[in-house]
């Protein structure tokens, strides 16, 4: 599992997919190794469909 620093989480409301480099997103298939920073643009969250914009950084969470 990758650090806090390197994992975003979906702040859409019921949602809270977490992002992890380590893993990757199969379904989109993007490869394990990719970092949050390097997904396509028009990437979206799995679960809930949410643009990269409604992602956080799991390390500023407070």
């Amino acid at each position: 599992m990758a650090e806090p620093q390197d994992m975003w989480r979906c702040q859409m409301v019921n949602c809270g997919y977490v992002y992890d480099p380590d893993r990757g997103d199969k379904r989109r298939k993007v490869p394990a190794g990719t970092k949050f920073e390097d997904l396509p643009e028009d990437w979206r969250c799995p679960v809930c469909g949410a643009g990269k914009k409604s992602f956080r950084r799991l390390s500023d969470e407070a």
